[in-house]
């Protein structure tokens, strides 16, 4: 049984390359159809698994910090989010948060229970809003 992380901790998502893995297969058959359209996105896969190797979300206490390798770069203090989701909760694909000055979309590359976890421990204000619209209703 594994505990769920504390919020005083630093806590790295472990990649998921489920996302990346389902558009590059997906691409084959569409090869045979358009070997263009299916060429394009098994390239748009392959780079989204570059991805998933290269880069790493940690969560402090403060902020969301995007990791290429051991560079920061991008820190997301949680003080100026107004909100997130998580969409299509059943089967995540894409994370979304709105902060004071922009918005982000970033696809699921990273382990989507510990992203959930994280984000309801860090920013409990927001897991309020529009809860039913990230499909938890019953």
């Amino acid at each position: 049984m594994t505990t769920s992380p504390s919020v005083t901790s630093t806590v790295q998502l472990a990649p998921s390359y489920k996302l990346p893995l389902f558009i590059v297969l997906g691409a084959i058959p569409l090869i045979l159809v358009s070997a263009w359209v299916g060429g394009i996105i098994a390239l748009f896969g392959l780079f989204l698994m570059f991805q998933a190797t290269t880069l790493r979300l940690q969560f402090t206490d403060t902020a969301l910090d995007i990791y290429r390798g051991e560079t920061i770069i991008r820190h997301f203090p949680y003080q100026e989010w107004q909100h997130w989701e998580i969409f299509w909760h059943q089967v995540p694909i894409l994370f979304y948060f709105r902060e004071v000055k922009s918005i982000h979309f970033l696809p699921i590359l990273f382990d989507p229970k510990m992203l959930q976890t994280c984000l309801e421990q860090r920013c409990p204000r927001l897991e309020s809003k529009g809860a039913g619209s990230r499909g938890e209703e019953s």
